[in-house]
């Protein structure tokens, strides 16, 4: 497994795959990696000839007063699992290779990254673009990969690559799920153990709402039903039935539908969704 401190190095490397014409797929990390990032890997390496994984805690997608100075650093562990995973190249950048001429961009997230997470962390998929269309530009894959547990990110990242005409396919990974249901992230290891037991709540209150919108039940009563449970543990930041295409109200032609919602519990926000085709 090769090691690449700065986009020289990963250039390099990828331009020697590409001269031999193997597929490379990639999957962005922030570190701090779990099952979940692993299933990426698993995945990327079914679907490519090589794998780079990119780990890199962003500075301009964490908003005020969030945990960007706090973000878990977890570096030779994650290179230890990579290397387990036989991963076949690691770009772990600085932000002086990611934005050599500082953070100012003209790209910005397109329609996809209004409302939901947006809502109180403005700024936040232009960040995500950002970061994303600049690691593109060094590793240029043939494939990326991102988790479903971003839900509303991984859309945007489609939207993106649609409005660019950036030959990369966009490949979505399933959620993992902890034994107990909960959404696998890196900022699980922030709950103790009573809150991780609460957490559990929030994937049982979605996998309520979803059969009771299969079963045909008013969502708008079913979604103020479940956001009054939840505010028994949780801080609500939202809960939404949209549906799974646009992010837009369900309407008779919907034909998927993503419930997904975003909690604190104490002072760890989590994220989670259900995905599933209407009737």
């Amino acid at each position: 497994m090769q090691v690449c401190l700065d986009n020289q190095q990963m250039t390099d490397v990828v331009s020697t795959w590409k001269i031999q014409g193997q597929v490379i797929a990639f999957v962005p990390t922030m570190g701090g990696l779990h099952a979940g990032h692993l299933s990426l890997v698993h995945q990327a390496k079914a679907n490519a000839d090589k794998v780079v994984v990119s780990i890199f805690v962003n500075p301009t997608q964490f908003g005020e007063n969030e945990d960007f100075d706090n973000y878990p650093n977890t570096l030779e562990q994650d290179l230890y699992e990579l290397e387990a995973c036989q991963v076949d190249a690691v770009f772990t950048p600085n932000k002086e290779h990611i934005y050599p001429d500082g953070f100012t961009s003209h790209l910005k997230a397109g329609s996809l990254s209004q409302g939901l997470c947006s809502n109180a962390r403005p700024g936040h998929f232009d960040g995500v673009v950002q970061v994303v269309h600049r690691l593109f530009e060094i590793i240029a894959p043939d494939i990326a990969i991102f988790g479903q547990k971003d839900y509303q990110q991984l859309l945007v990242i489609k939207q993106m690559v649609a409005a660019l005409s950036l030959p990369i396919q966009i490949l979505s990974g399933a959620i993992v799920r902890e034994q107990s249901g909960l959404a696998m992230s890196t900022r699980n290891q922030y709950l103790s153990i009573e809150q991780k037991q609460q957490a559990l709540k929030l994937y049982q209150v979605l996998t309520e709402l979803k059969q009771e919108t299969l079963n045909g039940r008013n969502l708008s009563t079913a979604i103020q039903d479940a956001k009054t449970i939840l505010s028994q543990d949780f801080k609500i930041e939202y809960l939404s039935a949209l549906d799974a295409n646009t992010l837009k109200s369900i309407t008779d032609n919907t034909s998927k539908i993503a419930i997904l919602c975003a909690v604190f519990l104490g002072s760890t926000r989590l994220i989670d969704n259900i995905i599933f085709n209407q009737g």
